[in-house]
């Protein structure tokens, strides 16, 4: 685990002032960098002040501009090249979030994970293999990476949220109902929403709808 990359990244303290009493981690996109997501913490902490939101740069360069991360590149697109990429950097967001834990003193049921596109992938794809569970997942215009392998390595069922929109022009909407009925078969409580006339982002109502299951996944952890 010592030559793994760490990664490092923008972060939004508690806006109460006080210690975290809950992590969000926010997986970017591929091309962005933590910078991108940040900015959805003051949204999010309105409802969830006791959070401590951090948002990593993924550990590569991006490989088709001269600017940007990624978490593993998509020149190949295609299942089998998905796969071998999100397997790659599993290790790499696992170990950020067990420092992350251990750094601010929190059990794995007071972590969220956030991603977006590529984000969304790598959230679904160590948020679900981790155990004990993590409080939720939520993730925006994203997509199942290597579905087949997850009946056999799947170890917590924490609640997942999935958020796309139908006019997604990266990551085509059914890729979302896709996912959903993978994550059901396996007994995966999972909820989605389709925004109407949405490219590939995030729109006021998936805002809401995303920081309405954060503040429940995690309403449970707190004291």
């Amino acid at each position: 685990m010592a030559d793994l990359p760490t990664l490092d990244g923008p972060s939004f303290a508690p806006s109460s002032g006080g210690p975290p009493r809950h992590l969000i981690i926010l997986l970017h996109g591929v091309g962005a960098d933590g910078n991108d997501l940040i900015g959805l913490a003051p949204h999010f902490a309105q409802a969830l002040p006791d959070a401590h939101f951090v948002s990593p740069n993924a550990p590569f360069a991006y490989d088709m501009a001269p600017f940007g991360r990624q978490w593993f590149s998509i020149r190949d697109f295609g299942p089998e090249a998905r796969l071998a990429g999100a397997l790659a950097a599993a290790p790499i967001v696992e170990a950020f979030i067990d420092a992350q834990l251990t750094h601010y003193g929190l059990d794995a049921n007071r972590l969220a994970l956030v991603g977006f596109s590529q984000g969304t992938m790598m959230a679904l794809q160590v948020g679900l293999r981790r155990h004990p569970s993590i409080a939720g997942i939520l993730g925006y215009s994203g997509l199942l990476v290597g579905e087949a392998r997850l009946a056999d390595e799947i170890a917590s069922r924490p609640p997942v949220h999935l958020i796309h929109g139908a006019d997604d022009e990266l990551i085509p909407a059914p890729a979302l109902p896709a996912a959903v009925s993978a994550l059901e078969d396996l007994g995966v409580p999972v909820a989605s929403h389709l925004c109407p006339g949405l490219g590939h982002g995030i729109d006021e109502e998936g805002l809401r709808l995303g920081c309405d299951f954060l503040v429940r996944v995690l309403a449970a952890t707190t004291p």
